[in-house]
């Protein structure tokens, strides 16, 4: 008990020293910029103020950016067409019997890249409406935000069941409203991940009906020759690979998930 909570205390200290050294860092930033710019009167964090009215200011604009980078992966598997992803490339490796092959790493990054390309409208919308305004000073961080929801809330609902969005809306006690589009994002998110994984899961069961076939007549074959003791997933496993690769598997998977996000 005493070592856990030694050890808990360790822990502590180190991400207050982290903290602590993320605002020295901003704070060092900030009075680089000003003493470039000849006026190092300081370093002042404030909202609303400056040339930039109702923005951010410099240091809080690097701590808004680092905190963004570091919900960027919750945000990618909540908002975007990782999750069906990821979730049918582990059932097809599952179905094939290869146990880890291809490696979590490959099915990773296939999906990665597969998010990217079938986001790419979406992030388009985003960059012109959202980002390059806001670079460009027309509007606030804030209204910036808002701007960016709205091709993200599009996508979102569009493939979102509207038996979940009813539940969550059941649950946080809100009245549906008139206009979908008014839905909150606290609502749409968690129904589009419950829609995500349903989908993911009727696909996944798809894929293992054939391999399961194989399997299944692999061991009555096996059970029928007497060699009970030989694991019938040591010779129907060549059996499914080859069947998969006959049939070019992965072009028609990759290809029906990406279609169906169009």
């Amino acid at each position: 008990m005493r070592l856990n909570f030694m050890k808990r205390a360790k822990l502590n200290k180190f991400w207050m020293l982290l903290a602590f050294t993320a605002v020295l860092i901003c704070a060092g930033l900030a009075a680089q910029n000003a003493y470039a710019a000849g006026d190092f009167s300081g370093v002042e964090i404030r909202i609303g103020g400056g040339a930039n009215k109702g923005g951010l200011t410099a240091p809080l604009q690097i701590l808004v950016l680092m905190t963004v980078l570091s919900l960027l992966p919750a945000i990618l598997v909540s908002v975007t067409s990782f999750t069906r992803l990821i979730i049918v490339s582990h059932f097809l490796r599952q179905a094939l019997g290869t146990q880890t092959m291809p490696p979590n790493q490959v099915l990773i990054g296939l999906s990665l890249f597969l998010t990217f390309f079938i986001m790419q409208p979406v992030g388009e919308r985003v960059n012109q409406q959202a980002l390059q305004p806001m670079l460009n000073g027309k509007i606030t961080e804030m209204q910036a935000l808002d701007q960016a929801c709205i091709p993200l809330r599009q996508f979102m609902l569009k493939y979102t069941r509207e038996k979940d969005l009813a539940l969550f809306l059941n649950i946080a006690k809100q009245h549906k409203p008139q206009n979908m589009n008014d839905l909150p994002m606290n609502i749409i998110i968690p129904s589009f991940m419950i829609s995500e994984l349903k989908t993911a899961f009727s696909i996944g069961f798809v894929l293992f009906i054939p391999f399961l076939i194989i399997d299944m007549v692999v061991a009555s074959v096996l059970l029928s020759m007497g060699m009970m003791q030989l694991p019938p997933v040591v010779i129907s496993t060549p059996f499914k690979i080859l069947l998969f690769v006959m049939v070019d598997g992965w072009n028609l998977v990759i290809g029906s998930l990406v279609r169906s996000f169009y």
